[in-house]
C-alpha cells in the first residue's frame, strides 16, 4: 500500500487531532511545514510567528518520539515550496504518495486551497471544539437573532459545567454585572513566563532575520511552546489570577498589561491546551473554594460561550464574511495603529502593548482600538487584517467574527444587537488612562476635548436611520435630540475637523 501524506497545520498541535486518528504509523508520513505563504499573508507579529514555528518544531519532535515518520520543512530549507499545497505535492512526489489526510483548517482560504488540489485531500472535521458545524446550524435554524447568551446556555447544559442539575450554579447563568469593577490599586499576579530553550532560540534567530521589519517586538520572548509548559501556565493562572479575574476582567491600567487575565488563548487556539482541561481546572477552583463563582463563570463563558459561538458564526456565514461592510465605512486605518504615535493615552497604551506582547485583553481590543475604528468609520476589512496580524492568538475563525461582527458591526447585527460604541466616559470609568491623556475626557467639543466624546455622537447622527429605532439605543438618541441645535452642530464640527486631521495624517 502506498503511503499517504498526513498534513498537520501550525494550529493543530494536538496529539488527538482527527487526521492523526485516521492515520497509520506503519504506512503514513506526517507533513509539517513552515511556509512563506502562511507566515506573510498578513504581516504577522514576530512573536506570533516565533510561537507557532517553535511549537510546531517541538510537536514534530514529539510525534517522531512516538514512532511517527515526520517530514518537517523549515522556512529556510532550500527546497521549500513556500505554500501548503506546494509542500503537499512535493511530499507526495518524494514518497510516491497519491493522497493526503488533514483536519479542517480554521480559515476558508486554506480550505479552498486544499479542495482545489490535483490529488485527493480528505478533510476531517476538527472535533477539538465543543460544538460541531452541524450542531451550530441546528441551534441557529429558525432563530431571528443568534445571540451568544442563548447559545452559551446550551453549551453549559451540554457540558454540565457550573450546573446544579438542570439549573445554573448559584441560580444565574451570567455574572457579568459583578465583573465590571474599575482598576484595582495594584495587581499581584502575572502570567508564567518561560526562558527560551535551544529550539526556541533557533526559531527566534530565523524570525529576526526574516521578519524584523514586521510590526511587533520579538524579544523578550516568554511564551510556552509545548503542552507541558502550557499546562504549567494554566495551573499558574488558576492559582494566582483566576480568583480576581472576574472583578477586574474589564479594567485597564497604564503599565499593567495583563492584570488578572489568563494569557492562555494562544495555547488553546494552537492546540497545546484543550477547552475541557481549561474549563475543568477553573470549575475545580470554584468547587474547592479557591475562586468565586463570578470569576469562574465569566472565564468559562469566554471559552465555551464566546469562542465556540464565534467559530459557529464564521463557518455559518461563509468566505465573504471578512468583506462585509454594512455601515459603508471607507476611511483608511490610521498610521498610529502601526507606529503607536498618538496623543490618546488609551490607544497608545493598547497599541504599544500589542506591539510589545502580541496581546491585549478583550476590552482593550473591543472598547479602545475597536471602538475608535468604528466611531472613525475605518474600513472594517483593514481593521480585520490588523487584528489578524498583530495578536498571537488570532486565527480567522475566531478573529473575523470578533472584529467584523462584534467590534465593527460590519455584518449588520448578526453578532451584536447594537454597535459596541462609547464616548470617553466608559474608558475613564474602566481605566486610569484618562488621567495622563493630553485630551480632557470631561471636555465634549473643541480643541483639547476627548475625541471619543464627539466621535460618539457623530457616529450616532451619521447612522440615525439605521439605529434610531433600536430599542437598546433609543435613550441615547433621545439625549442627542434634547441637545440644542448649536451644541449638536458644535459636536459634529469637532468630529469633522478631527477626522479631516486624521485622514490628512496629522498626529492626533
Amino acid at each position: 500500500m502506498k503511503p499517504r501524506i498526513v498534513l498537520i497545520l501550525g494550529d493543530q498541535l494536538s496529539p488527538d487531532i482527527a487526521a492523526l486518528r485516521e492515520a497509520d504509523k506503519d504506512r503514513d508520513i506526517i507533513l509539517m511545514a513552515e511556509v512563506a505563504d502562511e507566515a506573510a499573508y498578513v504581516p504577522h507579529h514576530p512573536k506570533k510567528i516565533a510561537f507557532i514555528f517553535a511549537a510546531m518544531r517541538k510537536f514534530a519532535a514529539s510525534l517522531e518520539a512516538d514512532g511517527w515518520q515526520v517530514r518537517y520543512t523549515k522556512l529556510d530549507d532550500r527546497e521549500n515550496a513556500n505554500s501548503i499545497p506546494g509542500e503537499i505535492l512535493r511530499a507526495c512526489e518524494e514518497a510516491s504518495a497519491e493522497e493526503c489526510l488533514t483536519t479542517e483548517p480554521g480559515e476558508f482560504r486554506l480550505i479552498e486551497a486544499l479542495e482545489e488540489m490535483p490529488i485527493p485531500v480528505h478533510i476531517f472535521p476538527d472535533d477539538r471544539f465543543l460544538c460541531s458545524h452541524a450542531e451550530f446550524e441546528a441551534w441557529a435554524e429558525g432563530r431571528k437573532e443568534l445571540r451568544m447568551e442563548w447559545f452559551y446556555r446550551e453549551m453549559r447544559r451540554k457540558t454540565g459545567l457550573l450546573m446544579d442539575g438542570d439549573k445554573p450554579e448559584g441560580g444565574k447563568w451570567n455574572y457579568d454585572h459583578d465583573n465590571r469593577k474599575p482598576p484595582p490599586g495594584g495587581v499581584d499576579a502575572a502570567p508564567m513566563q518561560f526562558t527560551p530553550d535551544e529550539t526556541v532560540e533557533e526559531v527566534l534567530a530565523l524570525v529576526k532575520s526574516r521578519f524584523d521589519n514586521n510590526f511587533g517586538t520579538l524579544k523578550p520572548f516568554w511564551f510556552a511552546t509545548d503542552t507541558t509548559q502550557a499546562r504549567r501556565a494554566l495551573s499558574h493562572f488558576i492559582k494566582t489570577a483566576l480568583p480576581q479575574f472576574g472583578d477586574f476582567q474589564d479594567a485597564m491600567m497604564v503599565g499593567e498589561r495583563f492584570l488578572y487575565h489568563s494569557i492562555l488563548s494562544m495555547y488553546l487556539n494552537a492546540g497545546l491546551l484543550t477547552w475541557q482541561e481549561i474549563c475543568d481546572a477553573a470549575e475545580d477552583a470554584y468547587t474547592f473554594g479557591h475562586a468565586p463563582l463570578n470569576a469562574v463563570e465569566g472565564f468559562i463563558r469566554q471559552i465555551i460561550g464566546w469562542r465556540e459561538y464565534m467559530r459557529g458564526i464564521y463557518f455559518r456565514e461563509g468566505p465573504d464574511y471578512t468583506r462585509r461592510n454594512t455601515l459603508n465605512h471607507q476611511r483608511k486605518l490610521p498610521a498610529f495603529y502601526w507606529d503607536t504615535d498618538t496623543k490618546m493615552t488609551c490607544l497608545s497604551e493598547a497599541i504599544t502593548q500589542t506591539r510589545d506582547e502580541a496581546y491585549a485583553h478583550h476590552i482593550q481590543r473591543l472598547m479602545v482600538t475597536g471602538n475608535f475604528a468604528l466611531l472613525a468609520g475605518i474600513d472594517p476589512h483593514e481593521v480585520h487584517e490588523w487584528y489578524l496580524a498583530v495578536y498571537a492568538d488570532a486565527y480567522e475563525w475566531v478573529e473575523a467574527p470578533n472584529v467584523i461582527g462584534m467590534s465593527q458591526f460590519a455584518d449588520g447585527g448578526i453578532v451584536g444587537s447594537k454597535p459596541y460604541v462609547s464616548g470617553g466616559n466608559y474608558i475613564n470609568k474602566m481605566s486610569d488612562y484618562c488621567k495622563t491623556c493630553q485630551y480632557d475626557v470631561k471636555v465634549k467639543t473643541g480643541e483639547g476635548a476627548c475625541p471619543f466624546n464627539y466621535l460618539y455622537w457623530a457616529f450616532l447622527d451619521r447612522h440615525k436611520d439605521r439605529f434610531g429605532k433600536n430599542p437598546r439605543m433609543a435613550q441615547m438618541y433621545r439625549t442627542w435630540m434634547r441637545m440644542s441645535e448649536e451644541k449638536r452642530a458644535d459636536t459634529l464640527q469637532s468630529a469633522e475637523d478631527f477626522l479631516a486631521r486624521l485622514s490628512a495624517g496629522d498626529r492626533v
